[in-house]
């Protein structure tokens, strides 16, 4: 196992990224489908295709899901996605031809190095890289850009990342993938130790944001710059209303290890896969799934602090 949402049966992952622009995009493909579902917290998202996600729609299964940098920008990578899985024909089938399922949710990193985004061409690049194995983590794919504490602005905050993390539960794995790019500050939920986010702009030391909010400290803070997406993933055979139970489920490891989460200028939005591939009823055992993917949420976000490294003038997710 690789620690990462590849050890899910039937998941792949593909990344690129701009390092000069600071900005990038991360494809997780399911090239036989995967039920899926998502949640939506926040008020600032960028997605599309999540009405799909939900119950009673007709389409029930996606083919990939698109993270990625840019803010709404980005959302144009996704047409890259679907030329690519296009071409191999991969999607709903509609008679004439087959759509790819391909939905996405992006992150605001306008600010960070160049004003730029993840277009078609980056979005199809990173599919070809897309494989079984070992995921690059820290400032790589959507996570490039991302960073976190941005109570004093985009110049005292901390530089993120991407993070993934797995967790067998029984003959089932649940992974995750996880981009942080949040207003709030990453937190080691065992001892309460701040690892990434907002820093003095005299002393460079953390401040604990959420308390400082509390306050009514922090410079006014313009629109929506913020945003936490991912993906959790998992082999059990689940129907679309379990899906959506567990995306809304890994928002509690969000909720573990980042302070203050899903706030007015947070848009996180985590999608959910289940590629079926363990067979069985999991109506019973859901519990445990659930449990599962909050810890595998709650891994993946110290893990995309632990692997970022300075850029853009940010340094390290680490303690000064």
């Amino acid at each position: 196992m690789f620690n990462a949402i590849t050890d899910v049966s039937g998941i792949e992952v593909g990344q690129a990224e701009n390092r000069d622009a600071l900005t990038g995009c991360t494809v997780i493909i399911c090239r036989e489908g995967a039920v899926v579902g998502v949640d939506v917290r926040g008020s600032a998202p960028g997605t599309r295709e999540t009405d799909l996600c939900r119950p009673a729609t007709l389409v029930d299964k996606a083919q990939a899901i698109l993270l990625a940098g840019g803010s709404a920008f980005g959302l144009n990578a996704a047409a890259g996605v679907m030329r690519y899985l296009w071409e191999r024909g991969i999607g709903y089938d509609v008679g004439v031809t087959k759509v790819p399922i391909v939905p996405g949710a992006v992150i605001f990193d306008l600010p960070l190095g160049q004003v730029a985004w993840p277009d078609e061409a980056m979005g199809y690049q990173a599919c070809q890289t897309a494989g079984t194995g070992e995921v690059a983590q820290g400032c790589v794919g959507a996570g490039t850009g991302a960073s976190v504490g941005k109570l004093f602005g985009p110049g005292q905050a901390t530089k993120s990342g991407l993070g993934t993390a797995s967790i067998r539960v029984g003959k089932a794995i649940v992974g995750a993938l996880i981009v942080v790019n949040a207003f709030g500050d990453v937190v080691r939920p065992q001892d309460n130790t701040i690892l990434a986010g907002t820093r003095h702009p005299l002393t460079g030391r953390f401040v604990n944001t959420a308390r400082e909010v509390q306050k009514g400290s922090g410079q006014s803070i313009l629109g929506a710059t913020n945003t936490t997406i991912g993906v959790v993933a998992t082999d059990a055979d689940l129907s679309v209303e379990q899906a959506n139970h567990l995306a809304k489920l890994a928002h509690d490891g969000l909720a573990r290890t980042i302070r203050p989460v899903h706030t007015l200028f947070d848009g996180d939005t985590l999608f959910a896969l289940a590629t079926g591939k363990v067979k069985g009823e999991w109506h019973g055992e859901i519990l445990a799934l659930a449990a599962a993917t909050v810890d595998a949420v709650e891994r993946a976000v110290l893990n995309a602090v632990e692997y970022a490294t300075a850029a853009g003038g940010l340094p390290a997710g680490k303690a000064p």
